[in-house]
């Protein structure tokens, strides 16, 4: 991967640093149960008619950007790697990086910067989220070559934002500070301040003003730099996890991972290192991005012309901006005087929620996943 250009857009390739993509491909996805299963979360789920995943589909827009699957990693929990192989057959099992426990989403970044920087301290490195959608792949390879670029030459830890065309309350903002020059296709700022999933008139002052971009969950930086920040902001969880890597080095086995990670702080990238950091920019761009949070997302992806989302089949009366999905095509849905409601048929599972209460279903899993008799269904 080039990571630098001269005037003509070329990059001398004595120039070029490795780039190495990160896929985090942890996550349980239960906003979008009972779809979305504990022994099969959202990432490995196809919800359109590519016939890949969403991991599958990640990979490959990465891949374009590294070369080669053998340039990518992907960091998952112990439940899944099995999945992960399967879906990703081309790339070699030494890197993926399976988390002894789910520690969110810092640990698991540091787990993979200190595995890079052993075999490519000088590298650069991208993390992204499994389960996530991009439309426009080609406007999305320019942004991260350009956040590269970014990384590469300034030192900086560098998000890539999404341009607000909606006064979301579910996703974190980025507050734009100064432009960081010109003379690119996409403006690079100074982050003023990050804040987390505000409150609706929140959300609208902040699309009025226009200086903030959504938060993507994906970040470039070089490994040296998002090493020395771990070592700055959190100095114990450096320590202990860099401690247990260093352990376990010469050994056959992961013991000392595996013992110290059900220990480290669960504690997000943002909250760890991104808000206390003074060395954040950002890159706003719009490239058909949705991180398919929860089921709504559905109805951006697949709506047409008629009044409701259906996959599967689905016999209405009276029933309007309905949600319906079924993974079985001889199952039919009938619905009668229903607004505005999500019902999903998936294996012996049956939802019913009103769209604005979508949020509400991680608290169901819970709820599950406590009473034994009830436990397989989460």
């Amino acid at each position: 991967m080039q990571t630098s250009q001269t005037s003509s857009g070329q990059t001398p390739a004595s120039e070029a640093a490795p780039f190495v993509p990160v896929i985090l491909a942890g996550g349980s996805g239960e906003r979008f149960w009972p779809l979305s299963r504990r022994h099969r979360p959202k990432q490995f789920l196809t919800l359109d008619d590519s016939g890949r995943s969403l991991l599958q589909a990640t990979s490959d827009r990465l891949v374009e950007l590294c070369g080669e699957p053998e340039g990518l990693m992907v960091v998952t929990g112990n439940d899944y790697r099995s999945q992960v192989l399967e879906q990703l057959p081309d790339m070699p099992l030494e890197n993926l990086l399976v988390e002894p426990a789910a520690r969110d989403t810092a640990p698991a970044v540091l787990y993979a910067a200190l595995r890079i920087g052993r075999t490519q301290p000088d590298a650069v490195m991208g993390v992204f989220p499994a389960d996530h959608r991009v439309t426009d792949t080609q406007t999305f390879s320019r942004v991260v070559r350009q956040a590269i670029a970014l990384a590469s030459s300034s030192g900086r830890l560098v998000t890539i934002g999404i341009t607000p065309t909606f006064p979301a309350t579910g996703y974190g903002y980025i507050q734009r500070g100064e432009s960081m020059g010109d003379g690119e296709e996409f403006t690079a700022y100074a982050v003023t301040r990050f804040t987390e999933k505000p409150d609706s008139e929140t959300a609208q002052g902040f699309l009025a003003d226009g200086g903030y971009a959504w938060n993507s969950g994906m970040f470039i930086w070089k490994v040296s730099a998002i090493l020395d920040a771990f070592r700055q902001h959190q100095p114990e969880l450096y320590g202990q996890l860099s401690a247990a890597m260093d352990a376990d080095a010469n050994g056959l086995t992961h013991r000392a991972l595996r013992e110290t990670f059900p220990q480290l702080p669960k504690i997000s990238i943002d909250y760890a290192i991104l808000e206390k950091s003074d060395a954040v920019s950002v890159i706003p761009a719009e490239f058909g991005w949705d991180d398919l949070g929860d089921w709504n997302a559905l109805e951006r992806l697949l709506k047409g012309e008629g009044e409701n989302v259906a996959v599967g089949r689905h016999v209405g009366l009276d029933t309007g901006g309905a949600i319906l999905y079924t993974t079985n095509g001889d199952d039919l849905i009938a619905t009668i005087g229903l607004e505005d409601v999500v019902v999903v048929r998936a294996n012996e599972v049956t939802l019913v929620v009103r769209k604005d209460r979508t949020q509400d279903i991680k608290r169901v899993v819970q709820q599950l996943k406590e009473h034994p008799d009830l436990e397989r269904f989460a």
